[in-house]
């Protein structure tokens, strides 16, 4: 069985919508988001990372071009790795409240560029320049379906245990899970850029 055989075709707007720069819409939907998902691939396999900070903190350096920061994380350089071996890379742009998201392909560089790193308040350890190939919105019905963004479909905390505790139950690890936590929260107080 082929896809085509079990699926319609994409309706005209959709087959349309893909875009090759940022227009002003795009533009404005990245100034205005402080979370992105971003997507790289290597010979490691494929890799989802989230990505946040202040809106405007992805800058939109012109119609084809983006800068984004690597503020500090986990240290295991997972995306930044595919990167140097596979430029590809895929942007999921979210705006809370928003049920329609934008999506942006292209091919990203790391760079350490002195004159980039500082239009960053913060300054970061490097920043991706990404150059856009590919833009457009998606429809909210995933968002809709989800209700991400409703407060009534919350799922509260103690639905889970603690991140420490879930990550004392999977790795073989000295520390308990109340020192982890206890590192953890000092490095959200401390450490977050």
């Amino acid at each position: 069985m082929q896809l085509r055989d079990v699926y319609s075709p994409a309706i005209e707007r959709a087959r349309k919508k893909s875009l090759r720069r940022l227009d002003a819409h795009c533009r404005r939907f990245i100034e205005l988001s402080p979370f992105v998902c971003m997507g790289t691939v290597g010979s490691g396999g494929a890799d989802v990372t989230p990505r946040g900070d202040q809106p405007g903190f992805v800058l939109v350096l012109d119609e084809t071009t983006l800068a984004m920061p690597d503020w500090p994380g986990n240290n295991r350089l997972d995306s930044l790795e595919n990167l140097e071996e596979d430029s590809r890379v895929g942007l999921l742009f979210l705006i809370p409240g928003f049920e329609e998201s934008l999506r942006v392909n292209g091919r990203a560089e790391i760079s350490f560029a002195d004159e980039l790193l500082a239009r960053w308040e913060r300054r970061p350890k490097s920043a991706l320049l990404i150059r856009v190939e590919e833009a457009f919105l998606h429809c909210g019905k995933a968002m809709i379906r989800s209700r991400l963004w409703d407060p009534a479909a919350r799922v509260e905390r103690s639905a889970l245990p603690s991140y420490g505790q879930m990550m004392k139950d999977q790795i073989e690890i000295a520390d308990t899970a109340a020192e982890i936590e206890a590192s953890v929260a000092e490095g959200y107080r401390d450490r977050l850029y």
